[in-house]
């Protein structure tokens, strides 16, 4: 079956982006909300498994934010051959990846929760999760792959179809295991664990059927096993920074998050609660960034840094209009939203306090978002990994100790720091956009280069 090929417009790749994300999104939104029907404990034990999980897919993206970047600069110069073989190689570099970080959390992960501060019940839940959704992580590290992949050929909406069957999936599992319905044993988090490999699994298996079908020029067994060193450089030129930079936004997440235990159970389950709901706020920046990439990429190969230079700004634009406005929504409804969760007063007391901070955090981090991405599209990745050392763990990090130690603000502290972080990146991204200096960074200089294409917007 051979799928027509889309017409690429900021539009029409993002709104299927955004609906895969949500998705990806309320599964995890799905286990907060059905472990909460266990206990509190439940919930702050899978939300330190998953801070560690999180940072684990991160280091996996090295391969799938270069494949995504390099990919869509090959394809915008009309050389699908060469992306066809690059793709395949990503392909076989993540799933080495994936398997050398399962293997690594399944050996280390006892060690590293036994020195997270946590203990009693919150540890044995976690220590049981870890196990399970620890080992079979190399499952993620082939979706996000090959998702990106489908997404650069410009098939939004097939991967969103997928991304909806795994949804559906994952709660009913959820909904058999951690209760003990459908015939099934009543596993708790243990079944919220198996629930997540369950769905992954068979999500993978049509995610790489898809991306066989979307290509124009498809892979070959011999180019899985073909490790060009041309190729394998320019993956990582990309996706090292790109990965070096998220990993380092989460480990100081992880390091707030070694502040929040300091603060006791209530704010480590409002942390969980709050950042469980400001995901949704960001969504539509994350999207329209993901979108941005996907078009500045193919400009910046078709030799287009013109439209690549307004598209990421008009981006910009509607990137921090949408988050202002479902911002101000939440925050009118925070206490019915975090009623969803728990009716711990002092619980929702204080992730309602967090929200109203949420306005001030998620604008600058629409910034950031829409820009970073319009920046590693263009190839200019290590300018964003130099600004991620200063801003997070130079100023970030003291900043959220003295606000949360030394100033006694606690929780909303830390929502502080990051928001201080997050302006403090986005503005900076924004005068390099501006200055243009991204247009030396191209992959595919212009001598390589068969034809330009123009780009539908």
């Amino acid at each position: 079956m051979d799928v027509p090929k889309p017409s690429l417009g900021l539009f029409r790749l993002t709104w299927p982006i955004f609906l895969e994300l949500l998705l990806f999104m309320l599964m995890g939104t799905s286990d907060t909300l059905m472990l909460s029907g266990v206990s509190d404990e439940a919930v702050s034990a899978v939300g330190v498994v998953n801070q560690y999980i999180s940072l684990c897919i991160l280091i996996m993206n090295v391969i799938s934010h270069g494949a995504s970047i390099v990919v869509a600069q090959y394809l915008g110069a009309r050389r699908s051959a060469e992306a066809a073989r690059i793709s395949a190689l990503a392909i076989t570099l993540n799933l080495l990846l994936g398997l050398v970080v399962s293997a690594t959390l399944l050996l280390l992960g006892g060690f590293i929760l036994s020195h997270m501060n946590l203990e009693g019940v919150v540890l044995a839940h976690a220590q049981a999760y870890m196990r399970i959704a620890g080992g079979f992580i190399f499952l993620q590290a082939l979706i996000n792959v090959i998702a990106a992949l489908i997404r650069t050929y410009g098939f939004t909406r097939q991967s969103m179809y997928v991304s909806l069957g795994m949804n559906v999936l994952h709660v009913l599992c959820n909904y058999a295991l951690i209760f003990g319905h459908l015939g099934m044993p009543e596993l708790g988090v243990t079944g919220a664990a198996v629930s997540t490999g369950v769905s992954r699994a068979a999500a993978l298996v049509v995610f790489a059927w898809m991306l066989y079908q979307v290509m124009d020029v498809r892979m070959v067994p011999r180019d899985f096993v073909t490790f060009s060193g041309e190729y394998i450089r320019k993956l990582l030129k990309v996706g090292v920074p790109a990965a070096i930079e998220q990993v380092t936004y989460h480990s100081c997440q992880t390091v707030f998050l070694y502040y929040v235990t300091f603060l006791g159970p209530t704010a480590l389950a409002s942390r969980q609660y709050a950042m469980a709901i400001s995901q949704y706020v960001f969504l539509c920046s994350l999207a329209i960034g993901m979108g941005t990439a996907i078009l500045v990429g193919r400009m910046v190969g078709a030799s287009q840094p013109d439209a690549a230079y307004r598209q990421a700004l008009a981006s910009l634009k509607w990137a921090v209009a949408i988050t202002v406005l479902v911002d101000v929504l939440v925050i009118l409804v925070r206490q019915p939203l975090v009623g969803l969760f728990t009716t711990n007063g002092d619980i929702l007391l204080l992730t309602s306090r967090v929200i109203l901070l949420s306005l001030l955090l998620e604008s600058g981090r629409s910034f950031n978002l829409v820009l970073v991405n319009a920046l590693r599209a263009a190839g200019d990745a290590q300018f964003t990994v130099y600004m991620a050392f200063i801003s997070m763990v130079c100023m970030s990090l003291p900043l959220g100790y003295l606000l949360v130690f030394k100033l006694q603000l606690g929780l909303p502290g830390i929502w502080l720091a990051i928001a201080a972080d997050e302006w403090t990146r986005g503005l900076v991204f924004w005068y390099r956009w501006k200055s243009r200096a991204w247009e030396r960074h191209s992959l595919v200089a212009p001598q390589e280069q068969t034809a330009t294409v123009a780009l539908g917007g």
